[in-house]
């Protein structure tokens, strides 16, 4: 009988290491994938700081998984407004693949030209688990920077359009129809880019029947003109 316990005591303490091996290397594998993700997440932001334009500061932090956020203070006394969504693959992989071209902002990129108007205080940072780059700049002569500038530009104003016609749709009804004509006038002229960001916004509208029939048919066509993917900057 005394064998047969020392035999069984040997047993257990085997299984026991073995299931604690098992515990320690899956811990490992875990903690190896979650830092192989975290390192593979980067961050693009574009900050603007425009005294007396409208909005007067605005941030866009995109992600490489796509997903972006916006920020906007339209005056100096309003407050924050914000808004999170989702880049096409085709803007994500444009805005990754100029941000390797300048070098992940690593180097000077303003003209350093003080002659030229003041054009807005931009900011292009880019951060991942091995960088974390900030530049400052007026106007930069960098092709890929000008190029990010566009297209950060001009989700901004696509986004800004979110704001106003959100206001507009709660609080002033009859603004909406100028503010759509400036938005379709904008998208057809690829002033715009990623109009589907504010795809909610517009189907509001257009599910809205104390809207202006003339009102929702042109927030349909602008819905349209976004679908058909013609207004990512092309500037």
């Amino acid at each position: 009988m005394r064998s047969e316990r020392l035999l069984a005591g040997r047993v257990l303490r085997k299984a026991t290491v073995a299931v604690a091996v098992v515990v320690f290397l899956s811990a490992g594998s875990m903690s190896q994938q979650s830092s192989g993700k975290d390192s593979a997440t980067a961050t693009i932001t574009f900050t603007l700081d425009f005294p007396h334009s409208s909005p007067e500061h605005y941030s866009i932090a995109v992600d490489s998984s796509g997903h972006a956020r916006y920020e906007c203070k339209p005056q100096a006394d309003d407050e924050i407004y914000d808004s999170e969504f989702d880049l096409s693959a085709g803007t994500r992989e444009r805005i990754f693949g100029l941000a390797k071209q300048a070098k992940y902002f690593a180097e000077n990129v303003d003209s350093g030209n003080r002659k030229l108007a003041f054009a807005g205080a931009k900011i292009l940072s880019y951060e991942d688990s091995a960088r974390n780059n900030t530049q400052r700049y007026n106007y930069s002569t960098v092709a890929p920077v000008r190029d990010l500038t566009s297209i950060f530009q001009d989700l901004a104003a696509t986004l800004d359009y979110g704001r106003r016609l959100t206001y507009d749709h709660h609080y002033q009804k009859l603004a909406l129809d100028d503010e759509l004509k400036r938005m379709e006038d904008q998208a057809r002229n690829n002033e715009l880019a990623e109009i589907q960001s504010i795809d909610s916004v517009l189907q509001s509208i257009v599910d809205d029947d104390s809207v202006m029939n003339i009102v929702r048919v042109r927030a349909r066509e602008v819905m349209k003109i976004g679908g058909n993917g013609s207004t990512q900057s092309k500037r």
